[in-house]
């Protein structure tokens, strides 16, 4: 295989996420570009299983930004990933046929498991397992990937509908949110993660690595605060001090969304979900007793590359 350059688009439930690439000969490849454009394709259906015209239209709106970024690559090969909010639509496939008809891509829509082992894809290029198991979230808008793997490979894995999209839309949290409201999406995980508890007994972990997403924000508010001159963008993952991140959590969970949009390190577009995921991420870390937390920038998009090279050889 000489030079060629592919682009990853997976489009997730609130965000659109791009990756191209260009793949060596020697199978390896190097990354050219990173984007992602917010879609919110499950805002205002996604408890309803549907998609709303409206963000049918913005779902479009992102591709075509992307395809626009795209151009200016020569890119030989266009692949789409389609998640939980396409997969658990009743009119995904409406939205699937319109992306053809209209733009040109093919948009494959993948399962919850498939997306697990993806994800740990992903994850495994650049955060170093050994024979301990480690637990690999990924946060997304529709859907809670939970992988426990080590260097052998996946261990457990599954797929939960408990994306943050999901929760804001089947609790309409306050501003901000109140104590009530914190303790009915914990119980609403207690019950929905039984699996997760029955399977770290059989697969003991004390590592928690989150992939991208809400932990990218988590992992930039807290270099905004702590490492000043730290530029978070070129590490691929980073260890998140357990007294800090609570500390960050409870700031987080105290603040207003006006506040929150201006915190130094917020993306804009996670200014409400980061709510739900820090309730998450806490509820995880005290139940299961994670001693140590990390952030890793690569996920869905990086996995998805490397599964491409492995079956195009």
């Amino acid at each position: 295989m000489e030079h060629n350059r592919i682009a990853i688009i997976d489009l997730g439930t609130n965000t659109f996420n791009l990756l191209v690439t260009e793949i060596n000969s020697d199978r390896s490849y190097s990354i050219l570009l990173e984007s992602k454009y917010p879609a919110k394709l499950g805002q205002g259906g996604i408890h309803k299983s549907t998609i709303t015209p409206e963000a049918m239209e913005r779902g479009i709106d992102a591709l075509k930004m992307h395809l626009i970024t795209i151009s200016e690559y020569q890119v030989e090969s266009i692949f789409c990933f389609a998640t939980s909010a396409i997969r658990s639509a009743d009119n995904g496939h409406i939205f699937v046929k319109r992306v053809k008809d209209e733009l040109g891509l093919t948009i494959r829509i993948i399962q919850g498991d498939e997306e697990a082992q993806t994800i740990f894809d992903g994850v495994r290029q650049v955060f170093p397992l050994d024979e301990d198991y480690v637990l690999i979230m990924d946060i997304g808008g529709g859907s809670i990937e939970f992988i426990i793997a080590n260097r052998f490979g996946v261990a457990w894995k599954k797929s939960f509908e408990l994306g943050v999209a999901r929760l804001l839309e089947q609790f309409t949290p306050s501003d901000p949110i109140a104590d009530s409201e914190i303790k009915a999406i914990q119980k609403h995980l207690k019950k929905e993660l039984a699996p997760l508890y029955q399977a770290v007994k059989q697969f003991p972990i004390k590592r928690l690595v989150g992939s991208s997403g809400s932990f990218d924000t988590l992992a930039a508010l807290l270099a905004k605060k702590y490492y000043p001159l730290l530029d978070v963008a070129k590490l691929t993952s980073m260890l998140l001090d357990n007294g800090r991140l609570m500390g960050l959590h409870k700031e987080l969970l105290q603040s207003t969304s006006d506040q929150r949009r201006v915190m130094p390190g917020m993306e804009p577009h996670r200014v409400e979900s980061i709510v739900p995921a820090c309730i998450i991420v806490q509820f995880i870390v005290e139940e299961l007793k994670i001693k140590e937390v990390w952030q890793c920038a690569f996920s869905l998009k990086e996995g998805a590359v490397l599964q491409i090279i492995s079956s195009q050889l």
